[in-house]
């Protein structure tokens, strides 16, 4: 595949202008650190955005941060760790889930992706974080939207179109997000030993407290054997995290009213700072706790209180105690875990014809609804089956009607979506 690789906004423009006149798709990079996500484009060219980089105007004071599409998230993160900041919504970096180096990524990729990591359940989605951008249209047009501050909305909101369209309707040339200061203290609460069931039920209970949580996972025991952290990894069982963050004699205080009152779920231990942030970067990245490259990896989106339930229906049961997915041999059966309260379920499938979707997606169906989305599985399974949770009728039919939209001529990641998307 030929590539083009831009160096200015107005590049940008001029190649897909001449992709449209020469009716050539184009699959949009920036790094390639996600290019497993989504179904694999049917393109001719690759339209390369690594050299649009770049911080272009940083105002810590303001709380905003602007900056060329293709700038890596670990440069991003470098100059907001600088000012105590942070982007609060803690995307996940996930190219070492496709075999990448870890950091790979870029900001416009989080962003079409939409890509939220633990903090999701208090902080919100990529897109409520997302004020502005610039970006070029499959028409070959340049144009923007939003802003650099939070209420500047007038008619449609485009960043929350654009954020979640992995770059189906247009290419983002510059971006503005919403960054907000870093916590003085981050402290995570253990139970040990939960099954499923009784974790979630923790979890939710947590999340409704007034100790104002800001992430809450479960890991059964073969995720948490794999943890780097010591008290995860030694627990012999099932570990359940709660996550505290805040001004330090604040977290203290919620840290130990926390553990009194879930002390009916049994024994409890506390992490501090270092390890604390180095288990909910695993949670978050998924590669370290779910290893094994050649099992399908599923991302299901699901009511909390019956994400259990869905897991049930899938997977076979342990054996042993600790929690489901733990006493049989290794590669033999489901591996899972949860973030979000419960709400995020990560499943690794043993290798499968069809990744089981049918029964993956009868399953969510069956326990309240959700989404499913095969996020890992070879090329050949990604073209054969719907990578992303089907739309019902209108729904599929409005989402055809915006990419005619914005991309008539289905130049930019032609059949990334689904086939006509």
């Amino acid at each position: 595949m030929s590539a083009v690789k831009p160096a200015s906004a107005e590049e940008v423009a001029a190649a897909v202008a001449q992709a449209v006149a020469d009716e050539t798709p184009l699959e949009i990079v920036g790094h390639g650190s996600k290019r497993g996500l989504g179904r694999p484009v049917q393109a001719a060219q690759q339209l390369d955005l690594s050299a649009l980089s770049g911080i272009t105007q940083y105002e810590p004071a303001e709380l905003v941060l602007t900056c060329r599409a293709g700038t890596p998230m670990a440069e991003i993160e470098t100059a907001l760790k600088a000012k105590n900041q942070q982007l609060a919504f803690e995307p996940a970096d996930l190219a070492p889930l496709y075999g990448g180096t870890a950091g790979a990524g870029t900001i416009g990729g989080v962003l079409s992706c939409n890509l939220a990591g633990p903090r999701r359940i208090s902080a919100g989605a990529a897109r409520d974080h997302f004020l502005g951008f610039a970006a070029v249209s499959g028409r070959g047009e340049a144009f923007r939207a939003g802003g650099r501050v939070v209420k500047n909305v007038t008619g449609y909101d485009l960043c929350k179109l654009m954020a979640g369209a992995h770059g189906t309707l247009a290419v983002l040339t510059e971006v503005t997000v919403k960054v907000l200061p870093a916590p003085e203290k981050s402290r995570t609460v253990l139970l040990y030993g939960l099954a499923d069931a009784a974790a979630i039920k923790a979890m939710i209970q947590a999340q409704g407290s007034a100790h104002e949580i800001s992430a809450a996972a479960h890991l059964p025991a073969a995720a948490a054997a794999r943890s780097a952290v010591d008290y995860v990894a030694k627990a012999g069982g099932a570990v359940t995290a709660i996550r505290v963050e805040g001004p330090g004699p604040s977290v203290e205080h919620r840290c130990a009213m926390l553990q009194r009152e879930l002390a009916d779920f049994g024994p409890t231990e506390e992490l501090h700072s270092m390890r604390s942030a180095m288990l909910w970067r695993e949670v978050r990245d998924v590669a370290r706790l779910l290893p094994d490259p050649a099992r399908a990896i599923w991302r299901l989106s699901v009511p909390p209180a019956h994400g259990a339930d869905v897991i049930s229906d899938i997977t076979p049961p342990s054996r042993s105690g600790g929690g489901r997915g733990g006493g049989r041999a290794a590669g033999s059966t489901p591996e899972y875990y949860y973030d979000w309260a419960g709400g995020l379920v990560w499943l690794a499938l043993p290798p499968a014809e069809d990744a089981a979707v049918a029964a993956i997606r009868a399953a969510v169906a069956r326990h309240g609804g959700g989404h499913a989305t095969l996020v890992r599985a070879p090329d050949a399974l990604r073209l054969a089956v719907p990578v992303f949770e089907p739309q019902p009728e209108p729904l599929a039919a409005l989402s055809a009607r915006v990419k005619e939209g914005f991309d008539p001529r289905r130049i930019l990641n032609p059949g990334r979506l689904r086939p006509d998307l």
